[in-house]
């Protein structure tokens, strides 16, 4: 049996240029108004998030970022007590 997918509305106040645009657009593409701008808009959002979800770097973090993979620094006390601890919690005896 399908599931009901479930759906919100999203209106818009545009000028009627921009909506004639919006219209021929879709019309080239061979698709109704409502699924070009769905689309459009999906892949708006998507290109957004994607942007602020990438994590860019300095050249100097850069630089410190692959110097600390080539050569990472010893192990600190506090480090090597809390791997101790992690082991004893995930160990099943």
């Amino acid at each position: 049996m399908p599931t009901a997918t479930a759906t919100a509305r999203l209106e818009a106040r545009i000028s009627t240029d921009l909506h004639a645009m919006l219209k021929r657009a879709a019309e080239l593409q061979g698709r109704t108004l409502t699924d070009f701008v769905v689309s459009a808009v999906q892949d708006a959002a998507q290109r957004a998030i994607e942007r602020a979800e990438i994590v860019r770097l300095s050249l100097a973090d850069q630089q410190c970022f692959a110097q600390a993979l080539l050569s990472p620094p010893r192990p600190s006390a506090a480090l090597k007590r809390a791997v101790v601890r992690h082991d004893k919690l995930l160990r099943t005896e």
